[in-house]
């Protein structure tokens, strides 16, 4: 196992592996810009180096800065997390030209998944669905309207480099095919420096579900089911659950075994995700490979019981999966929240500035966890994404589920900036969710882009929740959440919010809840600012032949180094820029 890791990316990103990777005795070490000097990651790792000035070209972008910064720190090993260089081919090649571990895919796999055009080739080659379309790059706007002609409209007009909704056109007649080619192939140029172009059918009320599969260097492969990413404003996602309530078993049992056999056509190592767009009869379509952990990896996690970060890790390190297809389970069910520094009352502008006040909601083991990677006091600088927390619950039935992160974005207190908090509370509010109508876009798509309140609309707050959604019934669905729920942290400093996905045995009802806004306290108890780590922080240990990798209890933390104060840090030289 390692010694020592870098990780090259930076907010609540480092900070997840940070934390894996501190309970499995790992050292670690951060890099940041100089934008970055105090930030969150840096704080909690081991080790700290500069690599550079703000932007992101000229710090988290410049491989030689981070090979530079592996040799001077002795790092074995780098986790590029996610964005950033995790899904370079070179950066992945280089590392490993210069004997350091790339905790992710290897290079060839990654070359394979990074183009649209090739990748969906690969797919057809291994079995897997794709949407009709024309296979190869279009070379001009009339060609591309005589294809669309051809499939079909509506078609959809996509950069073979594009991702994150830029190089994205929907075309549903000849003059839209026409300017969206143009428009495309100028915004793929732009942004990715490739602006080949290709064409395929758009499939009409789809939904975005992924699978989450993992390989080892041993030629084992295995998914861990699915998550539903439909909720999504402007391609980008913006609320994820697990499982999709939208499939049925046949569906998502064949939907696996293609992700699988796609991994396996790639020999595929580490953690990666297989994306698929499903339309309104089940019929589904691969959309493309992520070769990295995806932002919305927790909600797998909470309801596995694995933690993903540290089997890459492992996986990275030569270890074999430590089980099998058939000991993977999954039962309940995880939302997330992704929580954004934007204002969505001036069209999700991003919002800078300092955190006046910052006060999540307590975690309770297994049922509510914050990833964040940022502090109260601290800074949101305007050179980076806008994303600064992810807020997660668990429980046995999906409007459990949702009451619960009701209660928790209620509870969720952010001062000096603006956030998309009131925003997510109004999406899981709103009855076309609660019924699992999600997926008509238009119908939330209109309300997304008004201001703030009227957004949330008054007749909302008002509404139920709706017909509650039943998980499928695994072997352990009987047992849940959350005698932890009731059980309010110790007085202590701000923690490092603890990675923490163990289910307690019983139930609470909502009322009794940690610091939620239940009927009897709407806002939640607001002494969780002072909140020590919760009993039963989890660790996962390999599960062999005897069943899957799960958790067992560390018990309280009193290690000083999680503590949000300058003593607690050694930094290196190049930290303190001397």
């Amino acid at each position: 196992m390692f010694q020592k890791i870098l990780i090259a990316n930076r907010g609540e990103i480092a900070c997840r592996v940070i934390k894996t990777a501190r309970r499995m005795g790992i050292r670690t070490v951060a890099v940041y810009s100089e934008a970055d000097r105090d930030a969150y990651h840096v704080r909690l790792a081991d080790e700290a180096v500069c690599i550079g000035p703000p932007p992101a070209r000229e710090s988290y972008l410049v491989m030689d800065n981070i090979i530079a910064a592996c040799k001077a720190t002795g790092a074995e090993a780098v986790h590029p997390g996610y964005g950033f260089l995790a899904e370079n081919e070179e950066f992945s090649r280089r590392l490993e030209q210069e004997d350091i571990v790339f905790i992710g895919p290897k290079h060839y796999s990654v070359a394979a998944m990074g183009d649209k055009i090739a990748s969906k080739k690969l797919a057809r080659e291994a079995g897997v669905n794709t949407i009709p379309g024309y296979p190869g790059p279009i070379a001009t706007a009339d060609q591309a309207v005589a294809i669309a002609r051809e499939i079909g409209y509506p078609v959809m007009i996509k950069a073979s480099a594009g991702g994150g909704g830029k190089g994205l056109r929907v075309a549903g007649r000849d003059r839209e095919a026409h300017e969206g080619f143009t428009s495309c192939r100028a915004e793929a140029r732009n942004a990715f420096g490739d602006d080949r172009v290709f064409l395929e059918k758009f499939i009409e009320q789809p939904r975005h579900i992924e699978i989450q599969v993992l390989g080892d260097a041993h030629g084992h492969v295995v998914h861990l089911g699915e998550r539903e990413c439909s909720m999504q404003r402007r391609h980008q996602k913006v609320l994820e659950e697990a499982p999709s309530s939208f499939l049925d078993e046949a569906t998502r049992t064949a939907m696996g075994e293609q992700a699988v056999a796609l991994a396996r056509a790639v020999r595929y190592q580490s953690a990666g995700t297989v994306e698929f767009v499903v339309g309104k009869d089940r019929r589904f379509y691969f959309l493309e490979m992520n070769t990295r952990l995806q932002v919305e990896h927790p909600v797998t996690e909470m309801i596995t019981e694995l933690d993903l970060v540290e089997l890459m890790i492992r996986i990275a390190a030569g270890e074999k999966l430590p089980f099998t297809q058939e000991q993977v389970r999954r039962d309940g069910w995880a939302l997330e929240c992704r929580i954004n520094a934007e204002d969505p009352a001036r069209n999700f502008l991003p919002s800078t500035g300092r955190l006046v006040r910052y006060l999540p909601p307590p975690e309770s083991d297994g049922a509510v966890r914050v990833d964040t990677g940022v502090y109260e006091g601290g800074e949101i600088p305007v050179y980076y994404d806008s994303m600064i927390a992810k807020l997660i619950t668990y429980d046995e039935t999906r409007a459990d589920a949702i009451a619960r992160m009701r209660d928790a974005l209620n509870a969720f207190v952010i001062r000096g900036i603006s956030s998309n908090i009131a925003f997510q509370a109004a999406l899981v509010q709103h009855p076309r969710f609660a019924a699992r109508r999600h997926p008509a876009a238009r119908h939330l798509g209109r309300r997304a882009d008004l201001p703030a309140d009227r957004a949330a609309g008054p007749e909302v707050s008002r509404l139920p929740l709706g017909h509650p959604g039943r998980c499928p019934r695994h072997d352990r669905s009987r047992r849940r959440v959350a005698d932890a729920d009731a059980r309010q942290a110790a007085p202590g400093p701000f923690p490092v919010p603890a990675l923490s996905h163990a289910r307690p045995a019983g139930r609470t009802g909502r009322d009794g809840r940690a610091g939620g806004a239940g009927r009897g306290n709407p806002r939640g108890d607001r002494g969780h600012e002072d909140a020590e780590h919760p009993q039963g922080r989890e660790r996962l240990r390999g599960g062999g032949a005897a069943g899957p990798a799960r958790r067992r209890p560390l018990g309280r933390s009193a290690d000083p180094a999680l503590r949000l104060t300058p003593e607690s840090k050694n930094l290196t030289q190049s930290r303190r820029g001397t």
